[in-house]
C-alpha cells in the first residue's frame, strides 16, 4: 500500500480520507493519481473544486473530497499540521476514527484506533467478544498498543484481519453493512457531479436525460440536486443552469 511507505502528513490525511467507506484495492489507484495532481496541502487547498471532484470520481462520497480541500486550507492557515485529536477533529470530515489513524500513521503516536478488522480480530483472539459496545473494545484496544510502535501495531492487526481472520473464516460480521448502490441517493449524488465536473453548466432537463438512471425518477433527482445545492457543492446560476462550487 503506498501510504505505508514512508508518508508524509499530508499523505497519511488523504489515504485515511479515501479509506473511509471505501474499499483498498479501489484507494490505491486513485491515491496515487490524487497525489500526482495536489501533491502538497497547498496544492490540495489552491485547487479548483471541479478538478478535485474528477481527480476523486469513482471513489463515491464526492462529499469527503471537498470536505478534504476544506481541511488542506485550514491546515495551510495554521502553518503546521496538528497533532492532537482535539485539533485534527475540528477539521472538515475528520472523526474521532480518522483522527486517531491520521495521528498513529503520520507521528507514530501512542493511540488505538479500531476499525471493523482490528475489532474482529480482538474478538476472535478472545481478548473481546461480539456483544461488547464499540467504546468497550476500544478500551481494550487502549490496553493493548504496542508504545513507540503503534503505526507497525495497527497495521500489522488490519493486515491479519484482512487476510487470516476474515469476516467468512471467523463468522464475525461487521457492525453495519452498507446500503444497496443501485438506486440509491449515493449513486445519484455520483452521477450527477461527474456530469457537472465535465461540463462548464448543465440545465435541470439536460442533467435529467444525461443521467440515464434506470432506478430512479425525475423527482429524485430533482431532490439530490437540491441537497447539492444545501451542502454549497453545486450552484445553480441566474440562468438556471448548474455548476459545480468553487
Amino acid at each position: 500500500m503506498p501510504w505505508r511507505r514512508n508518508p508524509t502528513p499530508y499523505q497519511v490525511l488523504v489515504s485515511e480520507v479515501m479509506l473511509q467507506q471505501t474499499q483498498v484495492n479501489r484507494v490505491i489507484l486513485k491515491y496515487n493519481e490524487f497525489l500526482q495532481e495536489f501533491p502538497s496541502l497547498e496544492a490540495l487547498a489552491n485547487a479548483n473544486n471541479r478538478d478535485v471532484l474528477r481527480v476523486w470520481s469513482g471513489l463515491g462520497y464526492n462529499r469527503r473530497a471537498l470536505w478534504l480541500k476544506e481541511a488542506a486550507k485550514e491546515i495551510v492557515k495554521l502553518e503546521k499540521f496538528p497533532q492532537s485529536v482535539e485539533h485534527l477533529r475540528k477539521l472538515k470530515g475528520i472523526g474521532p476514527y480518522t483522527s486517531k489513524s491520521i495521528l498513529i500513521f503520520a507521528f507514530n503516536a501512542d493511540l488505538a484506533a479500531v476499525d471493523t478488522n482490528i475489532r474482529r480480530v480482538l474478538i476472535a483472539a478472545g481478548f473481546a467478544t461480539r456483544e461488547m459496545s464499540p467504546s468497550q473494545i476500544q478500551r481494550i484496544a487502549d490496553e493493548m498498543v504496542l508504545e513507540g510502535r503503534a503505526s507497525d501495531w495497527h497495521n500489522a492487526l488490519m493486515d491479519y484481519g484482512s487476510e487470516v481472520l476474515t469476516s467468512s473464516s471467523t463468522g464475525i460480521p461487521p457492525l453495519t453493512s452498507q446500503s444497496c448502490f443501485e438506486g440509491s441517493n449515493r449513486q445519484i449524488r455520483g452521477a450527477i457531479l461527474r456530469l457537472l465536473t465535465y461540463s462548464q453548466s448543465m440545465s435541470h432537463s439536460d442533467l435529467i436525460q444525461r443521467l440515464e438512471l434506470e432506478k430512479c425518477n425525475n423527482e429524485q433527482i430533482s431532490q439530490t440536486i437540491e441537497q447539492l445545492i444545501q451542502e454549497n457543492i453545486i450552484e445553480e446560476t441566474s440562468y438556471g443552469r448548474y455548476m459545480i462550487t468553487n
